[in-house]
């Protein structure tokens, strides 16, 4: 043993865990510990953006792009406080980094001291996470922290992802005390649930049963790196997959039996497949109320009537909302391998089996197809959505990382973005959080530093967290940001005309405040990073985009690009999406289907 300061054994265990980067801001709760992160600093970077909530996105994206994760530190106080959003945000998508937070001194607790929460308990600002993180870990002496650490870290990479508070008192991180560091933790994928054979017996009878079978992966397959399995079994028995946004990626995107986003904004195969399968396999993702049509039967999908077979290592995510036909704690990467060794010996399963359905797929992505692809190619100003979408498909390279905001801009990439590789296309799905996508693409460059980050954010959206072009441009980090310029909170006032009868207040930007028929307003965007010492360029015309983005990227400079997107084109839903107890709206394209 040896004796150490709070602030060391923190430092000393982060250097064992191998986590390469904190992310935070210093303050006076905090500023015990910088010492002990200073003498690391060769093995473990301190990086601080200028804002506690973009740490937080930062490490959260780090561990979507890299499956390691890493810690953030912040302040006693606002600081801590600023952390709430992106811990909700990693929370809701089965994300997770060591959110360390600092408290008032122990020897002050419940007397009200600089920045304490006191009203209901002393020093009671793990309350405040506690509702958005895995767990809360309150070591409130030194000889506490080696004990916390380790089942801080077990507890973030274990079972079902999620973020994990240490909330400690800013004298611990001075105070010493005979230490020896805790082993090392788990490693995220270390620990694979399977299924029984009884239950992979089980899930072979209903795929034998099935005429219509679809897969319908996520967030859960993404985390397991299943990609390879899932796809096997997709090429193998030629059955089509449906993915979240979070489970884009997973499988090959041009392939025809990759049908994309369901729900309100998703793709119309995938919706038309949900609505006619007689068996849909749901391996790591939820049924929430935008992959569903708000549960509405016969939008998206038609449970009971169609059987439903779900996978995932969260026990309480079975059966949710859709109670299934057989249910399955099991580890993604697990369960397909078990499917795909089993398959030979079920020789009535056959790709030849499926071939009507696929066929009637085919048919279905031949409808949208000569439905959407003319929007394509349209030349327009300003621009057109659609032209975005493809026109970043063709440049920008198969390596990319798309870090994408909430907004209007997300459905279009939902709908109609390609990802080529797994775990590159980032979305704050669960939470829906503004600010994501503008920091995290901060995070996702330092875990991939080779490949080209790209964030695609809203005119909105960005103008939360303008502060990333200052820190891109201190770290020398790369990312372009691709300001979607609509001059509105254009998702909301899409919602606000479709449900008001065109009614529109505190949705779009106006200069002098003149309301609807006035000049548009915002900041110049590329103005501001030139300011901030990064390349900036504004696209009006369809035919400039190709060409910015081209040499954006190319420059490996921090760079913003502000687009003017044409805010008048919204896009097609092919489901629905209820906010109760407005009415919803019926498909722009295609129609439901109740099974019976």
């Amino acid at each position: 043993m040896a004796k150490m300061k709070g602030g060391e054994v923190i430092a000393e265990y982060l250097v064992k865990q191998k986590v390469p980067f904190v992310f935070g801001i210093c303050g006076h709760g905090n500023v015990g510990i910088l010492d002990a992160l200073h003498a690391v600093r060769d093995k473990v970077a301190l990086v601080s953006p200028r804002h506690e909530q973009c740490a937080g996105h930062m490490a959260d994206a780090y561990f979507r792009v890299k499956h390691q994760p890493v810690a953030t530190l912040t302040s006693t106080g606002p600081g801590s406080a600023n952390m709430v959003m992106s811990l909700a945000t990693a929370l809701s998508d089965s994300s997770t980094f060591m959110a360390i937070t600092a408290n008032v001194p122990t020897s002050q607790a419940n007397r009200a001291p600089f920045q304490e929460l006191y009203a209901h308990n002393q020093a009671d600002f793990a309350q405040v996470l506690r509702p958005v993180v895995k767990r809360s870990f309150q070591p409130s002496r030194v000889d506490m922290l080696p004990l916390a650490l380790r089942q801080g870290f077990d507890t973030m990479v274990t079972g079902r992802p999620g973020p994990v508070n240490l909330d400690i008192p800013y004298n611990v991180f001075q105070e010493e005390d005979d230490i020896e560091l805790p082993p090392l933790s788990h490693v995220h994928g270390a620990h694979r649930p399977s299924a029984s054979e009884t239950d992979v017996a089980a899930a072979l009878d209903l795929l034998s049963q099935a005429k219509r079978p679809v897969f319908f992966i996520g967030h859960g397959t993404t985390l397991a790196e299943a990609g390879p399995e899932i796809s096997k079994l997709q090429q193998t028995l030629g059955i089509p997959v449906i993915t979240s946004p979070n489970g884009m990626g997973c499988v090959p995107a041009d392939d025809p039996l990759t049908l994309g986003f369901i729900g309100r904004n998703g793709a119309y195969p995938a919706n038309q497949a949900g609505r006619f399968a007689d068996l849909v396999i749901c391996v790591g993702t939820r049924f929430d109320d935008r992959s569903s049509s708000s549960w509405h039967p016969g939008y998206s999908w038609n449970f009971p009537s169609t059987k439903l077979l779900q996978v995932d290592i969260d026990p309480a995510e079975l059966g949710r909302n859709y109670p299934p036909t057989l249910g399955i704690i099991a580890d993604a990467k697990v369960f397909a391998a078990q499917l795909i060794a089993a398959l030979p010996k079920r020789r009535e399963i056959t790709r030849e089996g499926f071939a009507p359905w696929r066929e009637e797929v085919g048919k279905w992505q031949a409808e949208w197809e000569a439905f959407i692809r003319p929007n394509f190619s349209a030349v327009t100003t300003p621009i057109r959505p659609e032209y975005v979408v493809g026109a970043l498909i063709d440049v920008l390279p198969d390596d990319v990382i798309l870090s994408l905001d909430s907004g209007v801009h997300h459905n279009w990439f939902m709908q109609f973005w390609k990802p080529k590789r797994s775990q590159s296309m980032l979305n704050s799905w669960g939470y829906s959080s503004m600010g994501f996508g503008v920091c995290g693409v901060l995070g996702a460059q330092l875990a991939a530093p080779d490949r080209p980050c790209v964030a695609v954010v809203g005119d909105g959206g960005f103008m939360m967290a303008p502060y990333v072009v200052a820190t891109a441009v201190e770290y020398n980090l790369p990312c372009v940001w691709i300001v979607w310029n609509n001059f509105a909170w254009g998702a909301i006032r899409d919602l606000q005309y479709g449900l008001f009868e065109g009614r529109e207040l505190g949705t779009a930007f106006y200069k002098g405040n003149q309301g609807p028929g006035g000049d548009r307003y915002n900041p110049d965007f590329a103005a501001w990073a030139r300011a901030c010492g990064a390349d900036g360029v504004t696209v009006t015309r369809s035919e400039d985009l190709r060409g910015a983005v081209e040499t954006a990227v190319k420059n490996r400079r921090p760079c913003v690009i502000d687009l003017h997107v044409d805010s008048e084109v919204r896009p097609p839903s092919t489901g629905t999406w209820e906010l109760p107890p407005i009415p919803y709206k019926e498909p722009i394209f295609g129609k439901p289907h109740r099974a019976t």
